[in-house]
């Protein structure tokens, strides 16, 4: 009887154990998913940050860019005009002359 009774509380003990690790096995497994969705989160929003900086340099330099070929075509307009300037004076008398006739 003794020993039954003995058997019977090792085999209580038993399950209570398997319980205990199979509970902590499903907290452990819960920590790690939302370990890992924080994790995710994270690196969603460092993904974000650094899309952002990028179109923030990108249209930084697209600016710088943009000054600087507004500076070439102008600088290049007036080296035009003055290569025409000297042209322009004989040009329209050759017209005013054939005009006259």
């Amino acid at each position: 009887m003794e020993l039954i009774k003995k058997i019977k509380q090792a085999e209580a003990q038993a399950q209570e154990i398997i319980d205990q690790a199979k509970a902590q096995a499903a907290k452990r497994a819960d920590e790690a998913r939302q370990k890992r969705l924080a994790d995710l989160v994270e690196a969603e929003h460092q993904r974000k940050k650094a899309v952002d900086a990028a179109v923030a340099d990108a249209q930084s330099q697209g600016r710088t860019d943009i000054e600087a070929l507004k500076a070439d075509a102008e600088r290049r307009r007036r080296q035009l005009t003055e290569q025409t300037k000297s042209k322009m004076a004989p040009a329209v008398e050759k017209v005013m002359d054939y005009l006259r006739g």
